[in-house]
Parts: structure tokens; sequence; C-alpha cells
């Protein structure tokens, strides 16, 4: 069966052929790095999350010490999980995954966290990153979505659905 390239609407380029579906082995050098452009920020922005849940499960203090000291090592077994997943997706597409602390500040919207504030203000703080978390992987779904990719499109959607549910467990905890 002969592959023959076209040039879709959104201007990257598709393999199309009577009965065979299009996937990431078929994809386009550019195509191939869009996507671990937006899974990079996604890996970045997790990866700074990660090390501020990390801190916060270790100082958390007060209180609510239980519930926290709890839920946040939860919460960031969880990243590492997605994280790790993130990371294989970038090596499917043939690309690298950031890997270096550097590279992860460098280029994450979310900000490390070197104090430790009182537990009211780390969920505050842990809101505004699942905000920020939330919006990068919606992007990524999108271009996913755009770009055919099934794979990327359904890990990523299980993350959106993870965050979502930690914002409002975080938000209902926060809302005394």
């Amino acid at each position: 069966m002969k592959t023959k390239t076209t040039s879709p609407s959104n201007g990257h380029s598709a393999p199309v052929s009577s009965g065979r579906k299009r996937h990431t082995l078929h994809w386009s050098a550019a195509d191939r790095k869009a996507i671990t452009d937006k899974l990079n920020g996604l890996l970045a922005n997790y990866q700074v999350h990660y090390q501020k849940l990390r801190n916060y499960h270790w100082n958390v203090k007060g209180g609510d010490f239980f519930d926290l000291h709890v839920e946040l090592e939860a919460q960031y077994q969880e990243a590492q999980l997605n994280i790790d997943l993130i990371a294989e997706r970038i090596r499917v597409f043939r690309e690298r995954p950031l890997s270096c602390m550097s590279e992860y500040l460098e280029h994450s919207s979310i900000k490390e966290d070197t104090t430790v504030p009182a537990a009211d203000h780390m969920v505050k703080n842990l809101l505004a990153d699942y905000v920020a978390l939330l919006d990068f992987a919606v992007e990524a779904a999108e271009l996913a979505m755009e770009l055919q990719d099934m794979g990327t499109e359904e890990m990523v959607k299980g993350f959106i659905k993870q965050v979502e549910k930690h914002h409002w467990m975080l938000s209902a905890f926060n809302a005394k």
C-alpha cells in the first residue's frame, strides 16, 4: 500500500493512504517537535510543582499537619508518576525530555518556593500551581487532538482530571 502526503488546513503534513491511520511513526519532524515542546513545557511545570509538593510535605506544621502531610505525599507520588509518563511520551517521538533542574526552572511558569509558608498559604500556592498545570495540559491536549495524537491526548486528559480534582479538594480544604 502506497502512502502519500497531503497538506491539511492546519499546515501540518499528514500521511494518507487507503485503510491506514496516522500515528507517531508517520509524523513529520515539525509535528514531533511541536508536540514534544508542549510536553516539555508540561514536564517542566510538573517537576517544579513536584518539588514544591515535597517541600511542603516535609515542612507542613500546625493543626492541619496530619491531613496535609498525607495528602501532599499522595499528590507528589502521583506527580512523580505523571512526570515519568510525560518524559517517556517525549521519547516515543524520538526527542529528549528536559532532565535538569536548571532546564525545568527555565521552562516552567510555576516558580519554586524556597520558603516554608503557613499551611493555608501552602494550599493557596498549590491551587495556583494547579491552574498553571491545567493551562499547560489543556494546550497539550488541544495540540494532540489537532495532530491526531491519541496517545498524548488520552494521557494528558487523565492529568486534567487529576488536576481538576486536586484543585477542587484543596479549594474545599481552604474554604474554612
